[in-house]
């Protein structure tokens, strides 16, 4: 019998009801700050990552799904590479949501020159070949905020305050939420810093692992997440990028502070938090709730050069992403229930020779927004009460001979038992001043 893919789950009932939950606040937060829904296809060319991502990033490296069409694919087995596929033959599923919408800004023009900045969020699927475990999938859900075309460290600091907020309304007590800050640089500091950090690893190579070796020539700044202890040890020696940055560098990064001062936003300089991906720049910062024991639950920062590394024009860019799994974990931790209860349900019951006026209720009722659910099965009444309650209606409506002459139906709440004989003309608004009660 098939089963689902390891390192993936089902969103169904509560579950579903939480996700629904979140991106219901998503749009309301992010709403008041002028942001609106997009959404970008789950398939990119592989290039639309390897230009943003990096291509020395484990991401693209070891972790992002390539995806051949079934036409294809004998050609690329004979040949066993991708040598003879065109780029747009190239495809991946989006290990992240940034990029995607970078390309997408481009190629629809979003941000015109002199043009206002864009503000988008979005959510959906992301995917990453990872070993599964606890907070940790292959395909995993994302909540992200995209700003272009401004470089104002206001923003940065707006973007932080709007992450802590939805947070906040998602359930966590803001003394829960710890939020780390830090500046990587930019195109003018950072060279310099990486060659610093680089020449640190190999200076200590012996008492590193081999992927922190490997990491100095390929993305030196990765050795600083190393899980390896001893790799964690030798790195609190390194040289910290925060004693490096250029003028402007410090100056944007002192301003982004002093914007969270003013906002009241408590924070924790981290100068080995440097991010997975090439793209950022300057401000980064991550979100995490220490005693749920899942690590981050949502992060991001600046990438002022990911537009042009897509083929746009130089454009200012910073944005973060939020994991839902992992934020229904961390709230469960924290004994929290993230998921809301289901809407308010009204069962129709009918006697045999009802079922034509039982078909109509249903549908009228269904047609003034009322949650409505009947027999199909062909069940005694007392066998569609007990499905009532499976179902959880609050009331339920009943149809029979007594009620067919009346012009009425008998309009029962299923926790009192009490019951009222209701005129079908009346029904909808009875039912939706009891739900409303």
């Amino acid at each position: 019998m098939p089963q689902k893919v390891q390192g993936t789950e089902d969103l169904i009932g509560s579950y579903m009801r939480e996700w629904e939950r979140m991106l219901a606040i998503a749009r309301e937060v992010f709403g008041t700050y002028g942001f609106d829904a997009v959404e970008t296809p789950a398939l990119e060319q592989v290039d639309t990552f390897v230009h943003g991502i990096g291509e020395s990033t484990d991401v693209v490296r070891k972790e992002m799904f390539r995806v051949v069409s079934g036409a294809l694919l004998g050609d690329l087995l004979a040949v066993g590479n991708e040598s003879g596929l065109k780029a747009r033959q190239r495809l991946a599923l989006r290990p992240e949501g940034t990029a995607g919408f970078v390309r997408a800004a481009i190629e629809n023009n979003l941000v015109p020159q002199g043009a206002a900045p864009v503000k988008a969020w979005y959510a959906g699927p992301m995917f990453r070949g990872e070993r599964p475990q606890k907070g940790r999938l292959r395909q995993f859900h994302q909540v992200g905020a995209e700003v272009l075309g401004a470089s104002d460290p206001a923003l940065d600091a707006e973007l932080i305050i709007m992450l802590i907020e939805f947070f906040v309304k998602l359930g966590f007590p803001a003394e829960s939420l710890k939020l780390r800050i830090n500046s990587m640089g930019d195109a003018i500091c950072r060279p310099a810093y990486r060659a610093s950090v680089r020449a640190f690893i190999l200076a200590h190579a012996d008492g590193m692992c081999d992927d922190c070796r490997e990491r100095a020539e390929l993305n030196p700044l990765r050795a600083f997440d190393c899980k390896n202890p001893a790799c964690s040890e030798i790195m609190q020696g390194a040289p910290l990028v925060t004693d490096q940055l250029c003028p402007a560098c410090a100056a944007h990064y002192a301003q982004v502070k002093a914007y969270l001062d003013e906002a009241g936003i408590a924070y924790e300089e981290d100068p080995t938090l440097v991010r997975g991906l090439d793209y950022y720049t300057r401000t980064v910062f991550e979100v995490d709730v220490e005693e749920a024991g899942v690590g981050a639950i949502g992060g991001g920062g600046r990438y002022d050069g990911l537009v042009e590394l897509e083929g746009g024009k130089p454009t200012p860019g910073i944005g973060f992403a939020v994991g839902f799994e992992r934020i229904s974990l961390a709230l469960r931790a924290l004994g929290s229930s993230p998921a809301p209860e289901p809407e308010p349900c009204v069962f129709v019951a009918c006697t045999p020779d009802q079922r034509q006026a039982a078909f109509s209720a249903t549908h009228a009722l269904r047609a003034a927004g009322i949650r409505t659910e009947a027999d199909y099965q062909g069940r005694s009444l007392k066998s569609q009460f007990k499905l009532a309650d499976k179902l959880g209606a609050r009331l339920c409506v009943v149809l029979g001979p007594d009620e067919a002459a009346a012009g009425s139906a008998t309009l029962r709440d299923m926790e009192t038992h009490e019951q009222v004989l209701v005129s079908l003309a009346e029904l909808a608004e009875a039912i939706k001043a009891r739900l409303e009660a």
